[in-house]
């Protein structure tokens, strides 16, 4: 098996008292293994970062370095909130792209350096969900809470430069900003002295780069192959090699399940986007 380069790291800086972060890749959470039961850790979830920060307590600064199309709004806003604790000077470094929830990570800095070439992203935090009718309004609700939490790491870092009406606007139409945007509205504080190496990077812009509509493209996907597994197979089971097509019988006892009720939500975070 091929040994995968890692997508995160995090290493004591040969200057004293500074530690050094690196997200570079998608965000996300641990899993788990089936065919082991085991929980597989992931390298960008909240909890390796928790258990990394907690072994340099007492560092006098730390130095995050973000190269990210974004991912897990639970596990990235549980990074910013332990970043924003950490008593620690916290600088951040865009080396690229940071896009939806990667971007909410990045404010967590009290000063955040991006090259001219760098980019941030951010949207409206999206998911799937199915249900019936007061199960997908709760989550139209839970998706504007969830919203609401990255639009004030956004704010309190950006302070008078952009007001909410402005940054929900931008949120809403999943904007692309240039460093100068991010200075500009406060999300950035600097640019870096050199550009950013494009041919690094071009790899995350690819998997940011998916607009809403592929997106919703793939949900309806997913729902038409759920519903096709859901559906009884007509004749599969009566031993007939050539069954006689039959209208499916409508049974009100399969009303809850998946294929009758599906249906898809879509939103959008971390403002690129996540």
């Amino acid at each position: 098996m091929k040994e995968r380069k890692n997508m995160w790291e995090i290493k004591q800086a040969a200057q004293e008292n500074v530690l050094e972060l690196y997200i570079y890749g998608e965000v996300a959470g641990d899993g788990y293994d089936w065919w082991t039961d085991e929980i597989v850790r992931s390298e960008t979830s909240a909890n390796t970062f928790r258990e990394e920060l907690a072994k340099y307590a007492d560092v006098a600064e730390i130095r995050l370095y973000i190269n990210s199309e974004g991912g897990s709004v639970f596990e990235g806003t549980a990074i910013y909130n332990q970043l924003k604790r950490h008593p620690a000077k916290k600088t951040v470094y865009i080396d690229g792209f940071a896009c939806s929830i990667a971007s909410v990570i990045a404010m967590a800095g009290d000063e955040v350096i991006m090259p001219k070439n760098a980019l941030m992203m951010i949207h409206n935090a999206w998911m799937m969900a199915y249900g019936n009718a007061a199960e997908l309004r709760k989550a139209a609700d839970d998706l504007e809470t969830i919203n609401n939490a990255g639009k004030q790491a956004y704010l309190q870092k950006a302070g008078e430069k952009v007001d909410e009406e402005l940054l929900t606007r931008m949120m809403d139409d999943e904007t692309w900003l240039t460093a100068e945007d991010c200075v500009r509205y406060g999300l950035a504080d600097r640019f870096a002295d050199e550009d950013a190496d494009s041919a690094k990077v071009a790899g995350v812009m690819q998997k940011a780069n998916l607009s809403v509509q592929q997106r919703i493209e793939m949900q309806k996907s997913l729902v038409a192959q759920l519903r096709q597994l859901t559906e009884p197979r007509i004749g599969e089971s009566d031993g007939d090699p050539k069954p006689e097509p039959k209208a499916p019988k409508q049974n009100t006892e399969h009303k809850n399940e998946p294929n009758s009720m599906m249906q898809m939500l879509s939103g959008f975070f971390d403002a690129k986007k996540e």
